[in-house]
């Protein structure tokens, strides 16, 4: 990386993202502090529903360097994520450098480049970068029927357990990854359950053959297009298509890589027992009836809302990011929003895969990245963040194929490779 100057980084948050940016940039001897508005690290992991597990297996699905267990099981529970990440955290020395129960309220661009930081109690600290690891599953998205509902109405994030549900009659609205895991936790409690079901999916199963997905030795290495066709060929061998399924509609598109992977088959075994029923989409919403789109009508105790997220930054200043589609935009592998100096993204991207490696990849190239910024300050036609830009454009994405993203990281640093090359013949150091 070259020599790099004692330079002062803050880490927003200290869930998965935020602790693996602390331990990297640390490590490339970067003065980091991390700022963590709950009481504890780990994020999201501790709030989730108890019934969540991974949908990829364990030994992927660690931070680099640092395996899961052994002893775990191929796809972790909840449980075990966040002792994983408590564990990792004090393993790794990191909760020094974190200061929990803090808010952070603002962070602005100072005239010099630097920026500063303000947390909740008033106090205002300068840093030379940020780093954004405040996660984007944790301000939750619901329609505007959901406050239409007499009964009791919950979005995903608030629950846990059955325990949560009022009476004998669940609808969950939404089928993504959390909507079905709802739905087959009241299935699994003999409730009466019904899931909504807006647009069809390719339900694809964790395993063929007894083996994870991701680590089957052909489909991997196989062209994308043709990896795509086998794994859909397996996935219809194990669990066939819709119209198996009493009320699921047919997908748009059985193309795998073009619609987001919902891994569920327990949510096939119970439609097949009669145990869900499924439903097309909202029409309205009566006090505790629900109109559907078919023209149909059902009464229901709870309501659980299982409708995404928004992407929030609210300390940052609404004119500073460019924002399309719902996100803003960033270039080189997602990290470096455009037009901005010194800022920088961890876990704002979602390659499809386990998460978890992602988070120490980004980490690494934005360690790189303050190093080479600081190193040729003054010294290149633009700035680094812009150069970036007009070379590897801009996107808006948080869903992205793992090759596509994997092949943009790789890019971004032959870059960066190039430029250190270029420096070094004219002598910069």
């Amino acid at each position: 990386m070259g020599t790099i100057h004692r330079q002062r980084v803050c880490v927003v948050g200290a869930g998965a993202a935020g602790l693996e940016a602390l331990r990297v940039l640390r490590s490339e001897g970067f003065e980091m502090d991390c700022f963590e508005r709950t009481g504890r690290v780990g994020g999201h992991w501790h709030t989730d529903y108890e019934a969540l597990h991974l949908i990829t297996p364990r030994d992927s699905s660690g931070f680099e360097g640092a395996p899961m267990p052994a002893h775990y099981p191929l796809f972790p529970s909840r449980d075990q994520v966040r002792d994983y990440l408590e564990d990792f955290a004090d393993r790794e020395g990191l909760r020094e450098h974190i200061t929990l129960d803090t808010e952070i309220t603002g962070v602005r661009r100072e005239p010099d480049g630097s920026w500063t930081v303000a947390t909740a109690d008033g106090t205002e600290r300068r840093y030379d970068a940020v780093v954004v690891a405040n996660g984007h599953h944790w301000d939750p998205r619901l329609p505007k029927a959901a406050a239409d509902f007499a009964g009791r109405s919950l979005h995903s994030s608030e629950y846990r357990n059955t325990g949560d549900i009022d009476g004998e009659r669940v609808l969950v609205v939404g089928s993504g990854n959390s909507g079905c895991d709802l739905a087959v936790d009241a299935a699994n409690a003999r409730l009466v359950t019904d899931i909504s079901v807006r647009g069809g999916h390719v339900f694809q199963p964790k395993t063929f053959f007894g083996r994870p997905r991701n680590e089957l030795p052909l489909v991997p290495k196989l062209p994308g297009w043709l990896g795509e066709r086998v794994a859909r060929a397996l996935v219809r061998v194990s669990v066939g298509t819709s119209e198996r399924y009493p009320g699921l509609p047919a997908p748009v598109t059985r193309n795998l890589n073009e619609q987001l992977p919902v891994v569920n088959e327990l949510l096939l075994y119970w439609i097949q027992h009669g145990r869900i029923a499924v439903r097309p989409g909202i029409e309205a919403i009566e006090g505790r009836t629900v109109v559907f789109t078919d023209g149909t009508r059902r009464s229901y105790d709870t309501v659980l809302w299982a409708t995404g997220f928004r992407v929030s930054l609210p300390f940052l200043p609404p004119d500073l990011l460019t924002w399309q589609g719902g996100a803003p935009l960033r270039t080189a592998g997602l990290t470096v929003p455009t037009g901005v100096s010194g800022l920088y993204f961890v876990g704002l991207a979602s390659p499809r895969g386990p998460q978890f490696p992602v988070f120490s990849a980004q980490s690494r190239l934005i360690a790189r990245l303050i190093g080479l910024t600081d190193r040729f300050a003054g010294r290149l036609a633009r700035p680094l963040p812009q150069l970036l830009e007009h070379r590897f454009g801009a996107d808006d994405r948080i869903d992205i194929l793992r090759p596509v993203w994997g092949e943009q990281m790789r890019q971004v640093n032959r870059f960066l490779d190039g430029l250190e090359r270029g420096a070094a013949a004219r002598g910069i150091r």
